[in-house]
C-alpha cells in the first residue's frame, strides 16, 4: 500500500509546502508549519441538482425551538436542521451552562447528544442537577475522538449535537494534537459534512483569544453557518449573545440573559436593563434610545463638567468615541454658546456598554450643558439625534421605533431631530422636533 503524501500547512496564512521549514516561505511566520496528510483524489461523479422551487416554503417549518426565545431570536427564528453554529466567549461566561440548558429543553422532544471534552459525565450531571434540569432523552458522553462522537450521534439519531469544545476534539487523519490548527480545520470540516449529510444541527463551543476573537484560523468562521459571541461586562450579571454571522437570519441581532443561581434566565424587558437611575434627578444625566442589533435600548448617559485645576483640560469618554466627543465640544462652543475650553469633561455610558452610532450626539451635548449649568433635566425626558459640524440636528434611522419604545418605558417628553418628529406622536408622549443645537438646548431645559 502506497504511503499517503504529506504536506506542511502554515497555521497563520494556510499556505502549503512539501517539506518542513523553520519559516513559512509565503508569510514569513516562524515555527508555524504543521504536517498534514492528504487523501488520494477520488474520481469525480456527477452531482444531482434539486429544483429550488420544490424547496420553497419549507425552511421556516423545518426550524425547531431552542427553548429560549432570546436565543431563537438571535438565530433568526430557531435552530435550522443541518446547520453548524459556532459559539465563542470568555472563560466562565456561561457557554456550557446555556448549551446544557438548551440541550435539556430540546431533548424533551428530540434526540440530543452532548459531547464534552472538558468535563466527565458525572461533572456534567452535577451541573445539570444544580440547574434543576431533567431530560431522559439527553445523552452525555465524555469523548474527544471525533469519529466516536459522530458514530454515537448517528446511532442515537440525534437532532442536536453539542461539541464542548472544538479545541479538545481530535481526528486521527489530521496527525496533530488536539487544538492544533490542522486539527481545528479538519474537525470543523468533518462536523460540517456530517451536519449537511445527516440533518443534525451541530453547536460548537470555541475558545477565544485574549483579544476576544475565536481561537484558531479565521477559516473556522467561514466554514460554519452561524457565529455567535457571548459577551458580558466585568461585574455584570447580564449576558449578551450577539450574531456576527448568520446564513439563516439577520446579523448583529442580540439576545439578553441574566446569570442567576439557577442558570441563565431570559431578560423579560431587555430595552431597560441598562436603565437604573437615581430617585432624584441629577445634573448631567439624560436617557437616550440607542439601537444595537435589531432592537432599541434605553441607556442613561452621564456627563460631568469640572473647572480645570492644572495643565491641559482632560477629555475622557467611557463607552463613546473620544474623537466624537471632541467634535461635539467644538460644535457646542461655536453654535450653542457652551464654552468648555477651561473645563475637564467626563462622559460615561451607564452599564459599561459601547455606543457606536451617532444618535447619541444630541443627548451627550444636552448632558454637558446640564452639568455646566448645574441644572437637572426632567426625569421623563429622552433624546436622540445626530449633530453636524454646522450645528444642525440630523435625523437618525428607526426614529418611530425609538419613540414607541421610549413611550412604552414611561417617558413623556422626547427631544428629537425635526425630520424624526412624526405627524402623530404616540399617545402620552410629547415630541419636540428641533433643527439646531441651540433650539435643542432650549427645548430640553424648557420641557416639563
Amino acid at each position: 500500500m502506497a504511503r499517503p503524501n504529506a504536506v506542511f500547512v502554515c497555521g497563520s496564512c494556510g499556505g502549503e509546502t512539501l517539506k518542513w521549514q523553520g519559516q513559512c516561505p509565503l508569510c514569513g511566520e516562524w515555527n508555524s508549519l504543521e504536517q498534514r496528510s492528504t487523501a488520494r483524489a477520488r474520481p469525480a461523479t456527477p452531482a444531482a441538482a434539486v429544483s429550488l422551487g420544490a424547496r420553497a416554503g419549507t425552511d421556516v417549518a423545518a426550524r425547531f425551538g431552542s427553548g429560549h426565545a432570546e436565543l431563537d431570536r438571535v438565530l433568526g427564528g430557531g435552530v435550522v436542521p443541518g446547520s453548524v453554529i459556532l459559539l465563542g466567549g470568555d472563560p466562565g461566561i456561561g457557554k456550557s451552562t446555556l448549551l446544557l440548558q438548551v440541550a435539556a429543553q430540546v431533548a424533551a422532544a428530540r434526540g440530543v447528544l452532548y459531547a464534552s471534552g472538558e468535563e466527565s459525565v458525572s461533572q456534567v450531571s452535577m451541573r445539570a442537577q444544580r440547574l434543576a434540569l431533567s431530560a431522559a432523552g439527553l445523552g452525555v458522553v465524555a469523548e474527544t475522538d471525533l469519529a466516536s462522537i459522530l458514530a454515537l450521534a448517528t446511532e442515537r439519531c440525534a437532532a442536536l449535537l453539542v461539541i464542548d469544545s472544538i479545541q479538545t476534539v481530535q481526528a486521527g487523519a489530521a496527525g496533530a494534537g488536539a487544538g492544533a490548527v490542522s486539527q481545528l480545520r479538519e474537525c470543523t470540516s468533518a462536523l460540517v459534512r456530517f451536519a449537511k449529510a445527516s440533518g443534525t444541527a451541530v453547536v460548537i463551543v470555541g475558545h477565544v483569544t485574549k483579544e476576544g476573537a475565536i481561537a484558531g484560523p479565521r477559516m473556522l468562521e467561514h466554514l460554519v453557518d452561524t457565529v455567535l459571541y457571548f459577551e458580558s461586562e466585568a461585574g455584570s450579571r447580564y449576558r449578551i449573545v450577539r450574531a456576527t454571522k448568520n446564513r439563516f437570519g439577520a446579523v448583529n441581532e442580540l439576545g439578553f440573559f441574566a446569570m442567576t443561581a439557577g442558570g441563565l434566565k431570559e431578560v423579560k424587558n431587555p430595552a431597560a436593563i441598562f436603565l437604573s437611575r437615581s430617585a432624584q434627578p441629577a445634573a448631567g444625566s439624560i436617557v437616550t434610545v440607542a439601537r444595537d442589533g435589531g432592537r432599541p435600548l434605553l441607556i442613561e448617559l452621564q456627563a460631568l463638567v469640572d473647572r480645570m485645576r492644572f495643565g491641559a483640560p482632560r477629555r475622557i469618554a467611557q463607552g463613546l468615541d473620544a474623537n466624537r466627543l471632541a467634535m461635539l465640544l467644538a460644535v457646542a462652543n461655536r453654535h450653542a454658546a457652551v464654552s468648555l475650553q477651561e473645563h475637564d469633561v467626563f462622559v460615561n455610558v451607564v452599564g459599561g456598554i459601547q455606543i457606536g452610532e451617532t444618535a447619541s450626539d444630541l443627548p451627550v451635548l444636552i448632558a454637558l450643558a446640564s452639568s455646566l449649568k448645574a441644572r437637572a433635566l426632567p426625569s421623563e425626558l429622552v433624546a436622540f439625534g445626530e449633530i453636524g459640524l454646522t450645528g444642525e440636528v440630523r435625523p437618525v434611522a428607526y426614529g418611530d421605533e425609538r419613540l414607541r419604545e421610549a413611550r412604552a418605558q414611561g417617558f413623556r417628553v422626547a427631544v428629537v431631530p425635526k425630520d424624526n418628529a412624526p405627524r402623530k406622536s404616540p399617545e402620552g408622549l410629547t415630541v419636540l422636533g428641533v433643527a439646531g443645537v441651540a433650539e435643542a438646548l432650549e427645548a430640553a431645559f424648557g420641557a416639563r
